[in-house]
């Protein structure tokens, strides 16, 4: 069970996991991160101790930590109760949400596991948004996408703004990331897949098309958020296919784009359950 700690100093060296998270050296994917993953809220800390991520600590106001008794009971690890005045001199900002959860990495699987049981797999190329990364994994996990291959140029999903907008979704959908690029495809290829390139240029078959043509297995391909695909990618690609559109509106952003395709192409058995899991909760508020 957790051991509930109260703190008042500042200073409190149990502390440093959560120090100034706004400052460039917190970031994982940058030159000297510390790679740590960082929940904040009560609906994401309960999905990082749900998940295959080490939880090392958690920080918050007494009420926030109460409300996460019943997920703390199974877990060995300190959550250090505090003033919300102290945690915001200590995180850097005031986090409206009042609790926060730290974690080390976990094992990324290989993209042969990966593919090895999916039917469905968003392949991604160049998506730097860690905003649009976020909700790209929510509507993954909401849609019945079994997993996420990260190509070149994206950015890191367990940055702390990536897993606060997935809603924490980010730690229960799968994903690695590749080297070999676009050669990584032909490893899609050959466990079954077929790749198909969101792209809206003009020729590529109607989305609607693909589903209906019970395709399979199938990697789909979504590219940055301003050029999109890059042309080796495409080239790559069995096939391009666009999302038709109305009017003189000729793409959406790239999690809206995966959005409509993630329904169109994965198994509808696999969000059969019409019943909410929990009650809606607004993604609105807290600091960058």
């Amino acid at each position: 069970m957790a051991s509930v700690i109260p703190t008042d100093d500042v200073a409190d060296a149990r502390l440093d996991d959560f120090r100034d998270l706004t400052t460039a050296d917190r970031r994982p994917d940058r030159p000297g991160g510390r790679g740590l993953v960082i929940a904040e809220g009560t609906v994401v800390v309960r999905r990082l101790l749900a998940s295959p991520y080490p939880v090392r600590a958690l920080l918050g106001v007494r009420r926030r930590v109460e409300e996460l008794a019943s997920a703390l009971t199974d877990v060995d690890v300190p959550a250090y109760v505090t003033s919300p005045e102290t945690m915001a001199e200590v995180v850097g900002f005031h986090l409206n949400r009042g609790v926060l959860a730290v974690a080390d990495r976990a094992a990324r699987p290989t993209v042969e596991r990966l593919a090895a049981h999916a039917r469905v797999l968003a392949v991604l190329e160049g998506v730097g948004d860690h905003e649009n990364l976020g909700a790209l994994f929510r509507n993954a996990a909401a849609l019945g996408v079994d997993g996420v291959v990260l190509g070149p140029g994206c950015s890191d999903p367990l940055y702390r703004r990536s897993v606060r907008v997935s809603m924490g979704h980010v730690l229960r959908v799968p994903f690695t990331t590749v080297d070999s690029w676009p050669g990584a495809l032909d490893t899609l290829r050959a466990h079954g897949f077929r790749v198909a390139a969101l792209t809206p240029r003009a020729g590529a078959v109607s989305l609607r098309e693909l589903g209906d043509s019970g395709a399979g297995r199938i990697a789909l391909l979504l590219g940055s958020e301003g050029h999109g695909l890059s042309e080796p990618a495409i080239e790559a690609a069995d096939v391009a296919v666009r999302i038709p559109m109305a009017g003189a509106v000729d793409s959406l952003n790239v999690a809206t784009a995966a959005a409509v395709a993630f329904y169109e192409l994965a198994d509808p058995a696999s969000r059969a359950n019409d019943a909410p899991a929990e009650a809606p909760v607004s993604t609105g508020g807290g600091a960058a």
